[in-house]
C-alpha cells in the first residue's frame, strides 16, 4: 500500500486509537461490567476502526482507479461495501 505519509500516519492513529478501545472493551467484559456500557464501547471501536478503513480507501482512491493493478468501479464499489 503506498499512500502519503500523512495519510498513513492519520489511519495508524485512527488505529492505535482503536485498539487502545479494545483493550478497554476486552477489561469491561472480564470485570463484568453492564452490557450497554460494554456494547457502547464496543460500538466506538467499530466506527473506529470504520473510519480507518474509509481513510485507506479515501486516500488511496487515485491509486485504486489507475495504473498496473487499477480496479473497476464495480471491484472499488464492492470494497466500500466490505467496510458497510
Amino acid at each position: 500500500m503506498t499512500v502519503d505519509e500523512e495519510a498513513r500516519a492519520a489511519v495508524l492513529n485512527r488505529l492505535r486509537r482503536a485498539q487502545g478501545q479494545l483493550v478497554g472493551v476486552i477489561a469491561m467484559v472480564e470485570a463484568g461490567r453492564d452490557c450497554r456500557e460494554v456494547v457502547t464501547q464496543l460500538a466506538a471501536v467499530s466506527r473506529a476502526l470504520d473510519r480507518a478503513g474509509f481513510k485507506i480507501v479515501a486516500s488511496n482512491m487515485r491509486q485504486c482507479l489507475a495504473g498496473e493493478n487499477a480496479m473497476s468501479t464495480d471491484e472499488l464499489e464492492q470494497l466500500f461495501l466490505t467496510l458497510a
